[in-house]
């Protein structure tokens, strides 16, 4: 169908910015993915993965899930079930969806669901439960299990009335534009996508028939939890990265993702097949009493962001960011969104970034830029703790690694029988 490479890039840029994803409807995930329907089964960020092959962080997130589940009745008894293989493990993104940090989603957690208005696709992910000793860091306490079932029972219901009384939910394209002018860039930072998100809910919730304490509740919870929006930036990028996924040429990641082992990738011209490589671990800041010698290897989906472009690529619209992932200044804001756009094809017009002279975030990441050049994706994220049960202790950046990318491009050769 496409005569080059070249030509077949072109078709996915042009997808990427067609894409429309509104976000419609919070359901429980075994509704939202048929997967989840029966059985023991869990979602998790990543390539495959086996529970023997796990990391602190989603261990410990699989025990959390396990109590949330009624699977077990304490950290023993989840251990042994887990350790016995009677759940079965499933990657997110081989079920259209996406997870941050360990991305631990079961059958009744509460997903997001955003629609690709124009090209039909959905993709859902977990809600954002704020910072600290959350699941997606691997902490599984009883704090932990209260909130969760806070927002299993309180939270979900109340957004998926407030969505349903909204003509095609919310436009995220719209609300982004917005929030990467206000100093967004989507994976660190998301306290204006996060203040628009609840200007546009807050009238609606506050008219619907629950009891006021639980409307002031959700209410409280939206207006301190910074990174809400994350979730939904993932499952955009998600949903976007999705379509352009669909025409099966060129040499665009669709996909980046971490499970604390593996860093993978997908490339749209080679189909689902995944290209790993080790995982390298964050640098960056950490909080009181932790240091790097704690901080768990690269972990997550929410690479997902910077394989749309935003994120870390994106990091000049979010100069207030960089001092807390260790990044620099204003300057090393600058120098790294301008390195990444030599491994990108294009500029994002629905993306326009004031600090950068309005031009679009950067869109099309391109395995043979990266190869050629040697520079690889910067990722903006938190860091989790090495052991399962403490959660969140920094934040900083990581490096994609370069092997990844050279191996997709030399099954990409292989495809198109080039040699060297």
């Amino acid at each position: 169908m496409y005569s080059s490479i070249a030509q077949a890039n072109e078709a996915i840029i042009e997808r990427i910015k067609a894409a429309r994803p509104h976000w419609v409807a919070v359901r429980p995930a075994r509704e939202a993915v048929a997967e989840l329907s029966s059985g023991r089964k869990l979602l998790h960020a990543g390539p495959p993965i086996a529970w023997a092959e796990m990391t602190g962080p989603m261990r410990g997130a699989c025990i959390g899930a396990s109590l949330f589940e009624g699977w077990a009745a304490s950290e023993k008894e989840a251990v042994q079930l887990l350790e016995q293989g009677e759940v079965t493990f499933i990657p997110c993104h081989h079920v259209g969806a996406v997870g941050p940090m360990g991305g631990i989603t079961s059958a009744n957690m509460p997903v997001l669901v955003v629609r690709d208005v124009v090209h039909g696709n959905q993709a859902c992910c977990n809600l954002n439960e704020g910072i600290g000793k959350v699941m997606r860091f691997g902490a599984y306490g009883d704090d932990v299990q209260k909130r969760l079932r806070w927002m299993r029972d309180t939270l979900a219901p109340v957004l998926q009335e407030a969505l349903s009384r909204m003509e095609n939910g919310v436009d995220l394209t719209a609300m982004m534009a917005q929030a990467i002018t206000m100093g967004d860039e989507f994976h660190q930072r998301n306290i204006a996508a996060s203040s628009l998100l609840l200007r546009a809910l807050s009238p609606v919730i506050a008219g619907l028939d629950h009891p006021k304490a639980e409307l002031i509740e959700v209410l409280q919870f939206l207006s301190v939890t910074d990174q809400f929006f994350l979730n939904l930036a993932m499952a955009y990028s998600k949903a976007v990265m999705d379509a352009a996924a669909e025409i099966k040429a060129g040499s665009v990641v669709t996909a980046m993702t971490r499970n604390g082992r593996d860093f993978g990738i997908r490339v749209s011209g080679t189909g689902d097949r995944w290209f790993t490589a080790p995982v390298n671990t964050p640098q960056g800041l950490f909080f009181t009493g932790y240091s790097q010698a704690d901080a768990n290897p690269d972990i997550g989906d929410s690479a997902i962001t910077e394989t749309l472009g935003i994120g870390g690529a994106a990091m000049i619209a979010a100069p207030g960011v960089t001092r807390f992932v260790g990044a620099g200044g204003m300057g090393a804001a600058l120098e790294t969104s301008e390195e990444m756009a030599e491994i990108y094809l294009a500029n994002n017009p629905l993306f326009q970034i004031p600090s950068w002279d309005f031009k679009g975030a950067c869109l099309g990441l391109d395995i043979r830029r990266v190869v050629e050049t040697g520079i690889t994706p910067l990722i903006n994220t938190g860091i989790a703790h090495r052991e399962a049960g403490i959660g969140q202790v920094g934040a900083g950046t990581v490096r994609a690694p370069l092997l990844c990318f050279e191996k997709a491009l030399e099954a990409l050769a292989e495809l198109h029988h080039i040699t060297a």
